[in-house]
């Protein structure tokens, strides 16, 4: 077992935000010796299409993203060692304005090239895998963004033809590459060394991007196809192997199919170095103490390092290998592993940008930069009332509820005639920006006037397809009860508890229009925050009504949502992929701006279907954005109060409930 060093001061000084930067040597690089060499692995994950610092949802500056800002880091490592390899862990092509403007306005013609990869080959990375969100806009579109590359791209699990074994497979893309290299030893000789590198990404992706894969690609479990490949790898001569996985840092037991399965991967022999991702989480974190076979301090789990660099260009994950050639074979004799950060918050909350903006990375992608902000600016209609999601996790909120009432706007036409015609039509959304580990500038805030497409982007974040589901009352009850999982328990009679669990995604708070319902945060939840049954007798929701009409076990109702939520994204009961009675091609965001476009004017007042169930004298707190003070006075369904300043830059309420 390699050794693992734990250095507890900076070793290296990121480059200044003047440009200059003070260069210390590295533990490693000045202790190599003879047929010692240092490797530094460096790693960006769940970029999201963020290469410029900017937010085009708000449409603003962003010290908080960008890979331009993490290229400064990468420059620095760089001249900081002989020895580097720069790889991306997926989730590239998706998740801005600017992924939607390439993918639904501008397209990818043969020869084109995306700004992601744009960018990442003036970097220079040495190699990347697929995410789970390079599958949403199709399989086309996919390979033609990533026919731009200059560096190879791979993944193992995900299939055209499935073989007897992963090895007998047909992978969509390349499985693994090796990479043949020379490297510096402590005393200036070079050495050959061959460099395995292979990507996974979740099997969810099925389930997620069905309309786009299913027919098309299979996928296999992502531990069983690296047990598979790695063997393979050793004999065609890889020293050291390191995992691309596009998956997160969860349950130390391998089950079938897992979605994040980084710590049963690692405990399989061969692999020297881990990167994660998918999570949009930092590693090595604190958030990780006490799991199983995760040293969350150093950064290793089952004794190797393993990086996870967060999420839109805000970390840089770097592993530190101190490696040694015995004989013809090069091993790992001990390791560091860190992030860097591109911008931290000072004591007042303010966000600090620690780099500035590599020019020829922001060069790369400025024509497409212009593009997308004419794309994100253009008007669609007007909206009488503010559109915001700052207490979209405690009250009724119009910047949901103009999504439900899109939503049911297109399925009572597309229902029209059919056998689901005259159902009671229910509409399922989420808040999707609602602060939580974003930070406190991370909502929906869109002011009475001009909508454009940046706003109902900012709406509806993701390209969801629109789908509705026909379920029973019972299903019904057991969506609203896993969304109530949000809600930590309350104390009847307790005061200023938390009430929102940090575990719980605001994307799985799913609001329900068309009933009435209340939340009772004194009982226990049913589910946990990813959707396991913890207690089946619980119940949260009380008084569920239809039209004034109790809701019963064996009524029937068709719900609007999206391809994601329909499919058994987030393990809702009702919601497995066998409920869909309609499948719609339009994305959920088109179907806003279509319903913003025809009704000229939207005034998407919230109409309060659900509320908090009373509690006798019991107060509760709610971390939100500072500019959630503004809107108080629009709250008709709950008493809220300024409670003083949170953590790290977010603004404290008090509720009484």
């Amino acid at each position: 077992m390699a050794q693992h060093v734990n250095i507890t001061r900076r070793t290296f000084l990121s480059q200044t935000i003047t440009g200059t930067a003070l260069i210390a040597l590295h533990p490693f690089s000045a202790r190599a010796g003879t047929n010692q060499a240092h490797l530094r692995i460096m790693e960006t994950t769940d970029l999201h299409v963020h290469v410029f610092p900017y937010d085009y949802y708000a449409d603003r500056p962003s010290d908080a993203v960008g890979l331009a800002r993490t290229a400064a880091h990468i420059n620095n490592v760089r001249a900081q060692a002989h020895n580097s390899i720069l790889v991306d862990n997926g989730d590239l092509l998706q998740g801005n304005p600017m992924g939607d403007y390439i993918a639904y306005e501008r397209g990818m013609k043969d020869g084109d090239l995306h700004p992601i990869i744009a960018a990442m080959n003036t970097i220079g990375f040495d190699v990347s895998t697929l995410g789970n969100h390079e599958f949403n806009y199709g399989l086309d579109f996919l390979l033609k963004s990533l026919n731009g590359a200059n560096f190879p791209i791979v993944s193992a699990n995900v299939v055209k033809e499935m073989g007897r074994t992963p090895l007998a497979d047909t992978t969509l893309i390349k499985p693994y590459v090796i990479l043949d290299r020379e490297i510096t030893d402590g005393t200036g000789q070079k050495h050959p060394i061959k460099i395995g590198l292979i990507g996974f990404v979740p099997p969810q992706i099925m389930t997620w991007d069905r309309r786009h894969l299913e027919g098309n690609v299979q996928v296999r479990d992502i531990v069983d196809t690296a047990r598979a490949y790695i063997p393979e790898m050793k004999e065609k001569g890889a020293d050291l192997i390191i995992a691309l996985n596009h998956s997160g840092i969860s349950a130390a037991k391998h089950t079938e199919g897992m979605e994040n399965a980084s710590v049963p991967l690692a405990e399989l022999d061969g692999i020297d170095a881990l990167v994660t991702g998918h999570s949009h989480l930092v590693f090595p974190s604190p958030a990780f103490d006490g799991m199983a076979g995760v040293d969350a301090k150093n950064g290793l789990i089952h004794g190797k390092p393993t990086t996870m660099g967060g999420f839109w260009g805000s970390h840089l994950g770097l592993i530190d290998l101190m490696i040694e050639r015995d004989g013809t074979e090069w091993r790992v004799v001990t390791s560091t592993v860190e992030t860097r950060p591109i911008s931290e918050r000072n004591d007042e909350g303010a966000l600090v940008p620690l780099v500035e903006s590599d020019t020829a990375v922001v060069a790369s992608v400025a024509k497409a930069h212009d593009e997308t902000l004419a794309y994100v600016r253009r008007a669609v209609g007007k909206t009488a009332t503010p559109l915001h999601s700052y207490f979209a996790l405690v009250a009724d909120d119009p910047s949901v509820q103009i999504v439900s009432n899109a939503q049911l706007w297109y399925l009572n036409d597309m229902l029209k005639g059919t056998i689901h015609d005259g159902l009671p039509l229910l509409s399922a959304a989420a808040p999707f920006k609602a602060g939580g580990r974003a930070g406190p500038d991370y909502f929906t805030d869109v002011a009475p006037g001009k909508v454009a497409i940046k706003n109902v982007a900012d709406l509806y974040l993701y390209p969801n397809t629109i789908r509705a589901v026909r379920i029973n009352g019972a299903q019904l009850k057991g969506w609203l009860e896993r969304s109530a999982g949000i809600f930590l328990q309350v104390k009847v009679g307790g005061q200023d508890r938390p009430l929102i669990n940090p575990d719980f995604p605001s994307y799985n708070f799913d609001i329900i229009d068309g009933v009435t319902y209340k939340i009772d945060v004194s009982q226990p939840p049913r589910f946990a925050p990813k959707g396991e049954l913890m207690n089946a007798t619980a119940t949260r929701i009380i008084d569920l009504a239809y039209q004034g009409t109790p809701v019963t076990d064996n009524m029937e109702f068709i719900v609007a949502t999206n391809n994601y939520r329909a499919g058994g994204g987030g393990s809702f009961p009702g919601a497995d992929g066998s409920t869909i009675i309609f499948e719609g091609p339009d994305t959920n965001r088109d179907i806003i701006v279509r319903y913003i476009v025809e009704q000229g004017t939207v005034d998407p007042k919230a109409d309060n279907n659900w509320t908090f169930a009373p509690l006798e004298n019991t107060t509760v707190l709610f971390d939100t954005g500072p500019n959630a003070i503004k809107h108080l006075n629009e709250l008709t369904s709950i008493q809220v109060e300024p409670a003083g300043e949170g953590p790290n830059g977010f603004a404290r309420f008090r509720i009484s409930l």
